[in-house]
Formats: structure tokens, C-alpha cells, sequence
């Protein structure tokens, strides 16, 4: 008989979602191109399911240049109201807004830092942050690192940047481990 996967319960029997779960959540991202492609989408997650925006990230993909940087920040009222008729994304009028407004925010930091990947890994003083969580509910919503991580955002004119939604980036982007203990996956990401 062969023996079961051990694996976190939130990806549930969704395909995309376990593919996710197992090929890239809690992977260190140390590319800017990926960061802005999470904080897009993390930005329109915000009080919606990752599964719903997961099914629909090709489309925010196509729609929104591949996450490209500069060509994002250069949006304008014409674009933003094509991407409000794309039934492909979630059409809300704030969160299309506010992505062109953290596109320029991404590239100040970019100008001030060398890259995105500088500043944002500071929060975690360069080192992902290893939970040893042994049940789904002992996964935080937020952490003293989300809390600066959203303060410093916000002061930089970042929108849709609350503290859960930047603990749930950093789980996108591995800054944080919290595959349960008892997932195959733990280790795996704990020694990249």
C-alpha cells in the first residue's frame, strides 16, 4: 500500500490550489518581477479567497502586462476602464487604482534601494521566519513584522497593504514557513 503525502489541509482537493501549495507557497522570492506579480495579486485578494484569485491569475496576467512594473505605473483613464469591462479579474475600480499607484510606489523603492528584494527582506532581517505550526489554526493573520511591513507601505503611498495582507504575501513569498510540521513540504522549504 502505498503512503500518503502528508500536506497542509488548506489547499483542500483543488488542483490549482495544490499545485500552488506544492510548487510555490513559502518558496523564497528574491525577484522583483515575482514580489509585484504577489503584491498585485494579494492587493486584490483582500477580502476575497486565494483560491478564487488563483483561478483567475492568468487572467490578471494577460490583462495587467504580465506585472509589468513600468508599464503598470504608466496607466492610464483609458486603460483603467478597459480593466474594469475585464470580466477575466475582479473588477473593483479601488483595487485596479491602486495597483497603478503601488507600481509607482514599487519602482521609488526600486530607485532608493537597488531592488525591491533589499526592502522588503529587511522586515525579516534577510532570514525566513520558521513557524513550527502543528495545526491549520495556529497559522497568525498578522505579525509584528506584517504590522512594520504595513506601516512602512503605507507611509510609502502603497494601497490594499493591511498587515494580513502582507503576512499572506509574505507566506507567498517565503519570508515566512507556515506549511504545517507535518507537511512534506516543511523541510523542503526550510532548506532553500
Amino acid at each position: 500500500m502505498a503512503k500518503v503525502k502528508q500536506t497542509c489541509l488548506w489547499p483542500g482537493t483543488d488542483e490549482l490550489m495544490n499545485e500552488y501549495h506544492d510548487e510555490e507557497w513559502g518558496i523564497p522570492v528574491h525577484d522583483d518581477k515575482k514580489h509585484f506579480e504577489f503584491i498585485v495579486l494579494d492587493t486584490f485578494q483582500a477580502g476575497l479567497s486565494w483560491k478564487t484569485i488563483l483561478h483567475k491569475r492568468e487572467n490578471f496576467r494577460k490583462a495587467f502586462d504580465k506585472f509589468d512594473v513600468k508599464k503598470i505605473s504608466k496607466y492610464d483613464e483609458a486603460k483603467v476602464q478597459s480593466l474594469l469591462q475585464d470580466a477575466g479579474i475582479i473588477r473593483n475600480q479601488l483595487k485596479v487604482r491602486a495597483t497603478i499607484t503601488n507600481a509607482q510606489s514599487f519602482m521609488a523603492i526600486q530607485k532608493e534601494f537597488g531592488d525591491f528584494d533589499s526592502y522588503i527582506w529587511q522586515f525579516v532581517k534577510n532570514k525566513p521566519i520558521t513557524n513550527k505550526v502543528q495545526v491549520h489554526s495556529q497559522i497568525p493573520a498578522t505579525s509584528p513584522e506584517s504590522d512594520a511591513m504595513s506601516k512602512d507601505l503605507y507611509k510609502r503611498g502603497f494601497k490594499f497593504v493591511g498587515s494580513t495582507i502582507c503576512y499572506a504575501y509574505m507566506q507567498a513569498a517565503g519570508m515566512v514557513n507556515d506549511h504545517l510540521t507535518t507537511c512534506f513540504r516543511f523541510k523542503e522549504v526550510k532548506t532553500n
